[in-house]
């Protein structure tokens, strides 16, 4: 049986989170690389698989998916065992947590970490402008009070759904591991139980194999 195909590469943060799932679950896949600089994930190729042009895309046979997050349930409920259930699926209020964990990434974490991310990184090296720092220290200020929470929430518990690794935690790791590549990550550090749990999902196996295909220095 071909193995899964996932369409980007661990250098794409949402490709790294899709991926990360499959070195969970243990299952064989193969990278298919879009070249983002020649436009290829605009291209009718890629298009054909993910209609928004954007990355990643996964094939399991005849099943194509998009947007990271479903894609990393999917494999999680498909290839889930008795040793590996991140989405803990069996337990009703685990997976609760997990759900709401999950959300809360999502809707709150991202969007106060990521445009850190964009404009100390991703804008400078693929537009070529200068950081705008306005909407940097907008940005830290929103984070700061949500770590706060985070904070409160791992004074009670290993991990966020509870003291279980779960999707809830792993779907942090892709874009935390790049806003630690920028000049705040020692945002982290008057947060030290967000920190202990941060270096515990950076401890993982799967995870030092991803990030490993990261860079870190932009």
């Amino acid at each position: 049986m071909a193995p899964v195909k996932v369409f980007g590469s661990a250098v794409f943060a949402n490709a790294a989170r899709v991926m990360a799932c499959l070195e969970e679950v243990g299952v064989e896949y193969e990278v298919v690389e879009v070249d983002y600089t020649a436009k290829e994930h605009k291209g009718p190729q890629h298009l054909s698989k993910n209609p928004f042009g954007k990355i990643p895309a996964l094939q399991d046979g005849d099943l194509i998916l998009f947007e990271s997050r479903p894609i990393a349930k999917y494999i999680l409920r498909k290839f889930k065992s008795s040793e590996v259930d991140l989405l803990k699926e069996g337990d009703i209020a685990g997976a609760a947590m997990v759900d709401v964990w999950a959300e809360v990434e999502a809707q709150q974490y991202y969007p106060a970490l990521s445009p850190v991310v964009v404009e100390c990184i991703i804008f400078p090296v693929m537009r070529g402008t200068t950081t705008d720092q306005k909407v940097v220290d907008e940005s830290l200020d929103k984070l700061k009070k949500l770590l706060e929470v985070y904070e409160a929430r791992l004074s009670e518990h290993k991990y966020l759904a509870g003291d279980f690794f779960s999707f809830a935690d792993l779907n942090h790791f892709p874009f935390t591991f790049y806003f630690m590549a920028t000049p705040y990550a020692s945002v982290f550090d008057a947060y030290p139980r967000v920190k202990a749990w941060w270096q515990s999902i950076m401890s993982r196996p799967s995870i030092k194999k991803i990030a490993a295909n990261m860079p870190t220095m932009f």
